[in-house]
């Protein structure tokens, strides 16, 4: 995903289980363990079993119009734990934009109406992490002009040089795993990407069913599957800043995010999809050796 929002460095957190957290999920998980397994060490994870708004103690939430000229106003209301599971849901509905301003050249502010709503939530300054395995297992919907993503920014530096991990993005007709990092333009990321697309599972049941999505991070590489399937592997000593920075973006903590936009600059035209749209998430796991 191209991010244009500017994120601001903060100070190192980690954590452990948090309150409300259990290993068993009511939804219970496909296996996606191999025999390594046995090296990594729960050390968060949200499985969503109390129904309601998500965990303050784990979450925060983006708001407004943010990033992509993306379509879906943000806002905490569309998201909710039911029945074990984190719902993320896009709706289409009409109101005023309350940050509209007559004449203005902002993306932003120039829109006088909101069309569609979804939520955003992440861990910034709340819970991150260097190195290990990050996992999600959901299901998403692959309607036109959804983009459900899954993914991880640097605590500290702006956007792209404090990195960025794409574990799980649809749009278009594609699953990706991206990585991107700085290049000598300011706001210029340098990619490295794999573009699945849908009719390459084989699977017209596909988006109907739940897949495990992962993550193995550590101090030479990136690896991102679904399912156990690779997708996308990074070798750490390519991915160094070339802001003349000399820093690395992937050694350094980082935090989650999990949304769901709608329409923008790559999630394709809504109008022939009916709402409302769920992006499902039965868990979120952290690991460390």
């Amino acid at each position: 995903m191209n991010r244009f929002c500017l994120f601001l460095a903060l100070p190192l957190l980690t954590s452990i289980a948090s309150a409300g957290q259990s290993v068993q999920s009511t939804n219970p998980p496909t296996s996606s363990t191999t025999k390594s397994d046995t090296v990594w060490r729960l050390v968060w994870s949200d499985e969503f079993t109390t129904d309601g708004a998500p965990s303050a103690k784990n979450w925060t939430f983006e708001k407004g119009f943010v990033r992509n000229h993306e379509t879906q106003w943000y806002q905490p209301q569309n998201a909710r734990c039911e029945k074990g599971m984190l719902i993320i849901e896009g709706r289409k509905e009409q109101r005023p934009n309350p940050t509209y301003q007559a004449n203005s050249t902002d993306w932003k502010t120039s829109r006088p109406t909101i069309e569609y709503t979804a939520a955003s939530l992440n861990t910034q300054g709340l819970h991150s992490w260097q190195y290990g395995r990050f996992e999600m297992r959901g299901r998403i919907d692959i309607r036109p002009g959804l983009w459900p993503a899954f993914w991880t920014l640097g605590v500290a530096g702006e956007w792209p040089a404090n990195g960025e991990i794409d574990i799980m993005e649809y749009y278009r007709d594609m699953l990706l795993a991206n990585v991107a990092w700085a290049t000598p333009k300011r706001y210029t990321a340098e990619w490295r990407s794999t573009k699945k697309p849908m009719n390459s599972f084989n699977d017209p049941n596909w988006s109907s069913k739940f897949h495990v999505w992962r993550m193995d991070w550590d101090k030479t590489a990136i690896r991102l599957y679904v399912d156990g399937q690779l997708l996308n592997a990074v070798e750490l000593s390519e991915t160094v800043n070339q802001d003349g920075s000399g820093k690395n973006p992937f050694h350094q903590p980082h935090y989650l995010l999990l949304n769901l936009a709608i329409g923008g600059n790559n999630g394709g035209d809504p109008s022939a999809t009916t709402f409302p749209s769920r992006f499902e998430v039965d868990y979120v796991r952290v690991y460390q050796q």
